[in-house]
Parts: C-alpha cells; sequence; structure tokens
C-alpha cells in the first residue's frame, strides 16, 4: 500500500510516523542517554521515507536500515533492563564480549546521518536535485565504509531518486508545512545522530 494514501488531509508524512525523532527521550543528565525503543521506533518510521523515493532502488537502503534496527532490537529483548538507552545496550552487551547490536548501531547511525545530510542539504538548497543531494551525502557519509561490491548498489539508488517536486509532492500538499516540518525534524534527527558518533567512537563503545 503506498504511504502517501496515509497522509492525513493538510498533512505530511510525518503525520503518519508512530515517532519521531524529536520526541525520542534524551536524558542530558544521565550522559545524553537516548531511550531505545523509541529510537527504534523513529528509525523504523523513518526507512518509509525511502518508499517516497522509489521502493526499487531503495529497497537495499532500506533492507540495510531495518536489519541493523533488528539487531539492536533483538539484544534489547534478550536483555531489556540492561537496553533500556542505547549507550547502556552497547556498553552491556560489550561486556559479554559481543558486539553483533552495537556493530548494528554503527552502521543504523551512519545510515541516519546520510538520509539526515542528504534530505538537509536538499531543503537549503531550493535549485538542487535529489539526486545531487543524496550522491553528496553518499560520498560523505557511507560510501568510504562500503565494499566495492556495495558501492554500486546504492549508486544505482542515487541515481533513481525522482524529481525534487515530485518527493515533495509525496510528503506533503502544503509546501510551507513540509519545509518547516521536515526542518524540526531534520534538526532533531541530526542531534541524536551527533550524540550516537560521539559515543560510538569513544573507547567504552570499542570492540
Amino acid at each position: 500500500m503506498a504511504t502517501t494514501a496515509q497522509i492525513p488531509e493538510g498533512g505530511t508524512i510525518l503525520d503518519t510516523f508512530r515517532r519521531t525523532f524529536p520526541t525520542v527521550p534524551i536524558d542530558e543528565a544521565k550522559g545524553n542517554a537516548i531511550s531505545t525503543t523509541e529510537f527504534l521506533e523513529a528509525a523504523e518510521a523513518l526507512t518509509t521515507m525511502f518508499d517516497l523515493l522509489g521502493s526499487v532502488a531503495f529497497s537495499p537502503v532500506k533492507k540495510d536500515m531495518m536489519g541493523n534496527i533488528e539487531k539492536i532490537r533483538k539484544r534489547q529483548l534478550a536483555a531489556p533492563l540492561e537496553s533500556e538507552t542505547l549507550q547502556d545496550l552497547v556498553r552491556n552487551e560489550l561486556k559479554t564480549k559481543s558486539h553483533t547490536a552495537t556493530e548494528g548501531l554503527l552502521w543504523l547511525v551512519r545510515g541516519l546521518e546520510f538520509t539526515c545530510l542528504a534530505l538537509s542539504q536538499n531543503l537549503a538548497n531550493p535549485t538542487h536535485e535529489l539526486s545531487d543531494s543524496f550522491r553528496n551525502a553518499y560520498g560523505d557519509t557511507l560510501k568510504p565504509h562500503h565494499s566495492f561490491l556495495v558501492k554500486p548498489i546504492f549508486s544505482a539508488a542515487m541515481s533513481a531518486c525522482p524529481y525534487r517536486t515530485d518527493f515533495y509532492a509525496k510528503v506533503g500538499s502544503d509546501d510551507a508545512k513540509v519545509r518547516e516540518e521536515l526542518t524540526v525534524y531534520l534538526a532533531a534527527l541530526e542531534k541524536i545522530v551527533k550524540i550516537l558518533k560521539d559515543f560510538l567512537n569513544s573507547k567504552e563503545a570499542k570492540w
């Protein structure tokens, strides 16, 4: 079923999301601890954005992100009390000499950063087509970490982006509202990505 069919009159695609990043709890008193359940819900909801970009070309991107979400959720279900925040989930998993969920989070954050950067650049540059913004973002985020086998798959997705006018029309019918809501959403996502990147680059998150 098309995602656009679920958008309420005068709303945006964000209204269809079960959870958005601005509503993910961040506990600043505990070192910017990010709530695991809400984060995973928001990340899962974001992947529906790829359906608007072209479900066939972007299916590997969506599948990759969903696979990493599943790795984190599996660890959370196995040790719920030790996984209430993403940082605690990582610390406690690494104590068991395993790093499946931690590595999943690393790749998920890279995927989120890629999406955030691409859409933020596109919003900031009204003359840029999506393919340009996504290609630039890919080069700055995921590409340096991808093997020569994976790079062509993702590059094909960049080339298959729809025209920006078609994409934003699917995001919502009110252009000003789309821009306003996406700006708030992406700012919250950018903040979470930075917190998690800094944590994953720290000694306590290494395996």
